[in-house]
């Protein structure tokens, strides 16, 4: 099932919406990055015609600390840090909602409908997100049953949020 097109976006001011995507681990240099940055790009070519104005991805180094619980403290402060404070948080966690791309694109599309001025998507560490985040977080998300390395996450992430857009503008990439 396809969304119905958006033409009422093109007339209002088309930057509404502000993206980040805040993930404890950093990409090196390789073909993991070069994908995400892909993905990232091609939102960025198509953001503004659907209403997102920017987006903004930040890498945190995984915590050193020696419990779990510390290392989700730490890393929790870091990731909440990089959201503006009235931002609506998605949080991407194994126990969350397991979401259609379609499912994911309504969500995108109704954060801009309603003015929703930042949308943060967060990727926890390998020890996933504290209860800081969770009680944050508008919205917890799952990418499925399976146990992905946070490497694929962002790049499975920054794939969705494309497809996301491309499913706002009723563009043929997505063909589900």
């Amino acid at each position: 099932m396809r969304l119905p097109i958006r033409p009422f976006i093109r007339d209002r001011i088309p930057e509404i919406v502000k993206l980040h995507v805040a993930a404890v681990g950093k990409l090196k240099t390789g073909p993991e990055r070069e994908l995400a940055e892909h993905y990232f790009s091609r939102v960025g070519q198509l953001a503004r015609q659907v209403g997102i104005a920017s987006l903004t991805v930040t890498e945190h180094a995984e915590s050193q600390a020696k419990t779990a619980e510390l290392r989700r403290t730490d890393e929790a402060a870091r990731l909440l840090g990089a959201c503006p404070a009235a931002a609506f948080i998605v949080a991407m966690d194994e126990r969350g909602k397991t979401l259609t791309s379609q499912e994911l694109a309504g969500e995108i599309g109704k954060r801009i409908d309603i003015g929703t001025s930042d949308l943060a998507f967060l990727i926890g560490g390998p020890d996933g997100h504290s209860s800081a985040v969770k009680a944050r977080a508008s919205l917890q998300v799952s990418m499925g049953r399976m146990t992905w390395p946070h490497r694929l996450a962002r790049i499975m992430l920054a794939e969705q949020i494309y497809r996301s857009v491309t499913i706002l503008l009723n563009h043929p990439y997505h063909r589900g």
